[in-house]
């Protein structure tokens, strides 16, 4: 027997704050791995790490936010905690795994392309290990094209998404970028509902094992929303996050061959010398047009 799907049981409530959750976990995230290009060492590290976390949370929290208005007709629909908390932990894990490419290999060729396969297929799998989490008296069943446009779907934005953060611009440009990528991965959320069929158990008096969409979901989406939010004042109060890349780097002042004071330059005969000007007691040199 054929289940009768609706994914939009609350209208577009549950739509329009799922993207609303992509978009806020996708412009920490990207702005965290701008910020991380601009700085070396161990501070690059954590700055990719915080991005991880931060996608991976919107995403899962987006998904979760729309399955809450997915429903089937004939039967409850209940969630395995275990499968649900796992879903997480592989988004964390693949997207981190393809942030950390791009933000020490570069968002250009081979890294960039690496890059936005990992965290896509990260994307994707977190979407359908959650939909593995579902506890209905029926059977799932998926149509592979279908999956397959999703998964595309999310590989092309992912990698779109770390070729804006490579950019290193201002704070609108991730506005942007961080909408464009709410987008693509509700598109690849709603794409892959899509793909889905519930056939029926012969019984469906029996409720399914596992907690209810209410009870499971809305207490553990508070975890990853105040994390959200705990990122979003790290970046508020980071004037580089907010402005992007400056003119120059405290770093760049220690590299050799930088002088320590202003250059002045000299013209002899035709050939441009360069002389450090001295701040105290130098003697002005004679060119052969001032004599």
């Amino acid at each position: 027997m054929q289940g009768t799907v609706d994914g939009f049981t609350y209208g577009l409530v549950t739509p329009l704050v799922a993207y609303f959750m992509a978009c806020l976990g996708g412009a920490l995230g990207l702005r965290c791995t701008t910020r991380s290009m601009l700085v070396a060492g161990s501070w690059r590290a954590g700055w990719l790490a915080l991005g991880s976390v931060a996608i991976a949370s919107g995403i899962w929290t987006m998904h979760f936010i729309a399955m809450m208005g997915f429903t089937v007709e004939q039967t409850p629909v209940h969630y395995d905690k275990p499968t649900t908390f796992a879903s997480l932990g592989v988004a964390v894990l693949m997207v981190g795994a393809g942030i950390f490419i791009v933000g020490y290999r570069g968002a250009t060729g081979t890294a960039l392309f690496t890059g936005g396969t990992v965290t896509g297929l990260g994307v994707a799998s977190m979407h359908y290990l959650g939909m593995a989490g579902m506890r209905l008296n029926g059977r799932l069943e998926y149509n592979t094209l279908t999956v397959s446009a999703s998964v595309v779907i999310a590989v092309v934005a992912a990698t779109a998404a770390l070729w804006a953060a490579g950019q290193v611009r201002g704070f609108l440009w991730s506005v942007g970028a961080s909408l464009v990528m709410g987008l693509a991965v509700s598109g690849m959320h709603y794409t892959g509902m899509a793909a889905l069929s519930v056939h029926l158990h012969g019984s469906t008096g029996t409720n399914p094992a596992g907690d209810s969409a209410a009870a499971l979901l809305a207490p553990m989406m508070i975890g990853p929303f105040v994390f959200l939010c705990l990122a979003g004042v790290v970046v508020m109060f980071d004037p580089l996050m907010v402005m992007g890349k400056p003119d120059w780097s405290p770093a760049e002042i220690k590299r050799p061959g930088v002088p320590a004071h202003p250059v002045a330059t000299h013209v002899v005969g035709r050939r441009p010398a360069v002389r450090p000007v001295q701040e105290r007691g130098h003697r002005r040199s004679r060119t052969p047009q001032s004599r």
